[in-house]
């Protein structure tokens, strides 16, 4: 079966990962992998926040950080009017670190679109001119907030 993504240059920013085959909506095309951690290894390894990241929380336990052993899945970008959802798969066990996090298109994508989520990003602090220059958003589409921060953090 041919591979359904391939990794390179993206116009919205730096590295993009594109699908290479007709993907239908409802498809899981991607696991995003990484090492596990706790919110708190989390925070003593990366205590700066610089608007770069492979950290994706997992639950209210765990992130994943895809910086150490991730896939293609990190190289996803944002986008304000995306293709895929990120959907959290709980494991049968009720363990939540055996709980997986997978990237499944939202609607039907063609053969060399470049596939995009919402990234959905909450921060406590004040919402400056300079913490919305940080998440800046770079999708391009009609309905671009200009910012990667969830909608309503972002007002």
């Amino acid at each position: 079966m041919t591979p359904a993504v391939e990794v390179r240059r993206s116009p919205i920013h730096g590295t993009g990962v594109f699908a290479t085959r007709d993907i239908a909506e409802g498809e899981e095309v991607l696991e995003y992998t990484g090492r596990l951690m706790t919110h708190a290894e989390a925070a003593v390894e990366y205590p700066e926040d610089d608007g770069h990241t492979f950290l994706y929380i997992l639950n209210d336990d765990y992130v994943i950080d895809a910086t150490v052993g991730g896939n293609e899945a990190r190289w996803i970008n944002h986008s304000c009017d995306p293709n895929c959802e990120t959907i959290g798969i709980e494991s049968d066990d009720g363990d939540p670190a055996r709980e997986r996090l997978v990237i499944t298109a939202i609607r039907d994508i063609r053969a060399g679109e470049e596939l995009t989520y919402e990234y959905g990003i909450v921060t406590d602090e004040p919402v400056t001119d300079e913490v919305r220059a940080m998440w800046v958003c770079r999708c391009g589409s009609t309905r671009c907030r200009g910012t990667m921060l969830e909608a309503d953090s972002a007002a």
